[in-house]
């Protein structure tokens, strides 16, 4: 991943200055590298930083960042000019408490009781902790020309491997194995991983949103779910197709259509300013007005950039409104249990002037061999 621009940082000590602190701590104080995916986000966007141990802290002429010895190297060809770097010799928590001073904010999602009790213990005389959440992620929120480009590249990726996907076809393959092609093709095309385990859904599979790919082999008549994205540069792609294995059934098809309709008009509601459950609305209502609204029980979409999961929602409880520089999926679905589902996901850029559609892959209903 390119290394962060100083004005992140410098934004950054903006924020934090004006939440009346004098630093804040970054990063995973939970279980570095299985927990606070968000901090770790967080941390990657600020310094470029990507391994599971490290934590920067930051405030107005502050940058420091601290990791072990396994990941100085690391650190040292990453971190943005204007840091300095500390190899903790024990817990990078106590390290970093060292060179505490006044009003020290911290993200309460991403730090355990016993590492705020560490933190405390080995801070110098007089520093107060104040859980602070939420600083960041309005800054990571707004993509830039670079991140975009990332982004873009990685539904690119994706893009290719559903093209492969889409000429091989199902004939044969259980749900497991086309899943572990995918991933497996995704790394071969350069993606250091999946944004997360490819779903592979078919014929009464498709019903479960998250469903987990099984032995189930494809069956002649099956609608087959399909959902992935690519780590790619450090950023995310995420991606849904619906395909039918071979001709499908007349409600099969309806259903498809439907939930085309729907997702057209999600991405035709989209533009800076609008509100999140509005955009959600608009393509809900179609659903809802073709008696289908209980079998869509999730939100239309959500942000993405570092992590796959990012703000702004859109769903029917969300209070976002859509910024200029903001990456977000579209996503309906209706799925019916027991028998299938459908699923249709785009990922787009929203620009001042207008939208543009990352993902490239036909949206008609391709029926595969």
């Amino acid at each position: 991943m390119p290394a962060a621009p100083d004005s992140r940082a410098d934004r950054l000590a903006v924020a934090v200055s004006e939440a009346g602190l004098d630093s804040l701590i970054v990063g995973d104080l939970v279980r570095p590298g299985d927990s606070g995916r968000d901090a770790i986000a967080d941390l990657t966007w600020l310094t470029g930083f990507s391994g599971s141990s490290g934590l920067a802290l930051l405030g107005e002429g502050l940058r420091l960042f601290v990791t072990d010895f396994r990941y100085a190297e690391r650190a040292e060809g990453a971190l943005p000019s204007g840091f300095e770097l500390l190899i903790a010799d024990r817990n990078l928590a106590e390290t970093i408490s060292r060179r505490l001073g006044g009003r020290v904010g911290f993200d309460p999602r991403a730090t355990s009781v016993r590492e705020r009790e560490r933190i405390s213990e080995a801070a110098p005389e007089g520093v107060e902790l104040i859980p602070r959440e939420g600083l960041v992620e309005p800054l990571r929120r707004v993509k830039d020309a670079t991140e975009v480009a990332a982004i873009a590249a990685a539904a690119e990726l994706t893009d290719q491997v559903y093209l492969e996907l889409e000429e091989a076809g199902f004939a044969g393959r259980s749900e497991r194995e086309v899943a572990i092609w995918a991933e497996g093709r995704m790394r071969e095309l350069g993606a250091s991983a999946p944004s997360f385990p490819p779903i592979v859904a078919a014929g009464p599979n498709g019903s479960l949103p998250h469903a987990e790919p099984g032995d189930r082999r494809v069956a002649a008549g099956d609608l087959v779910v399909v959902d992935m994205g690519a780590i790619l540069d450090g950023y995310c792609s995420d991606c849904t197709r619906t395909y039918g294995c071979g001709p499908v059934g007349g409600a099969e098809r309806e259903t498809y259509d439907l939930v085309l309709s729907a997702q057209l008009a999600g991405l035709e509601a989209l533009a800076p300013g609008a509100a999140g459950r509005d955009v959600d609305a608009t393509a809900r209502r179609l659903i809802d007005d073709a008696g289908q609204g209980r079998r869509f029980g999730h939100g239309l979409g959500h942000g993405v950039g570092i992590a796959v999961h990012e703000p702004p929602r859109l769903s029917q409880r969300s209070e976002d409104e859509l910024l200029a520089g903001d990456v977000v999926t579209v996503e309906p679905g209706i799925y019916v249990p027991g028998e299938f589902g459908v699923r249709i996901e785009d990922l787009v850029f929203v620009a001042a002037d207008g939208t543009r559609n990352l993902s490239g892959r036909p949206k008609q209903l391709i029926e595969l061999d």
